[in-house]
């Protein structure tokens, strides 16, 4: 029997037989062609970038119901491996510091794999990491994509370092300071100079 555990804009989340049901969500606003190709190609774009990012060597839950090409075999429907563990947003602050630093430079180390591959997860908060087992998993790449550019990268690091900011506000610079000793890639000083540039943005426009 399916629980339901998650419902967001775009999609509901299920628990079932120890393994996650994500089904998007019909949109009646839409024109039901057009609703159609896009539930079918955020679901197989999301499905993709999963596969992708575990070939890379990137903690991720594995996708169940797709084919060799990494096509889902329902088209609207992702099967994935259910990652039982502690969600960051909620136990991060309860960790003793020094775990706090480890965890937050293995998050890091993850987040550097995926750019590296010119994956971005595009909703990159510590609701979205699981700890489990001594390791980091990232999920929820239903707003992922590909992309060669530092901008993107950069839109990743202000994301998670907002999430930081917001959540985590007691010692939330030490926390982002040890993302970044795990953040180390051929392009990351790049990309942080372009997280500079994101910054000033933000600042500019309020």
């Amino acid at each position: 029997m399916k629980k339901l555990i998650a419902q967001g804009a775009e999609a509901k989340i299920h628990l079932l037989d120890n393994k996650i049901l994500k089904e998007r969500i019909v949109k009646s606003y839409r024109h039901p062609v057009l609703d159609e190709q896009i539930r079918k190609s955020r679901t197989k774009r999301e499905s993709k970038i999963l596969i992708k990012a575990k070939e890379a060597g990137v903690n991720v839950p594995k996708v169940l119901n797709a084919d060799k090409k990494g096509i889902p075999k329902d088209k609207y429907n992702l099967e994935i491996e259910f990652i039982e563990g502690d969600k960051l947003s909620e136990t991060l602050n309860s960790y003793k510091k020094e775990k706090q630093f480890e965890v937050m430079e293995k998050l890091g180390k993850q987040v550097s794999i995926l750019h590296e591959k010119d994956i971005i997860h595009g909703d990159l908060t510590t609701s979205n990491v699981i700890f489990s087992e001594d390791k980091i998993f990232i999920i929820d790449f239903g707003l992922g994509f590909i992309s060669l550019r530092l901008e993107d990268k950069a839109v990743d690091l202000h994301l998670i370092k907002q999430a930081l900011e917001a959540k985590h506000w007691q010692n939330w610079e030490r926390l982002f300071k040890q993302f970044l000793e795990g953040y180390v890639w051929e392009k990351s000083k790049e990309v942080l100079e372009q997280l500079k540039k994101v910054e000033a943005r933000g600042r500019y426009r309020h």
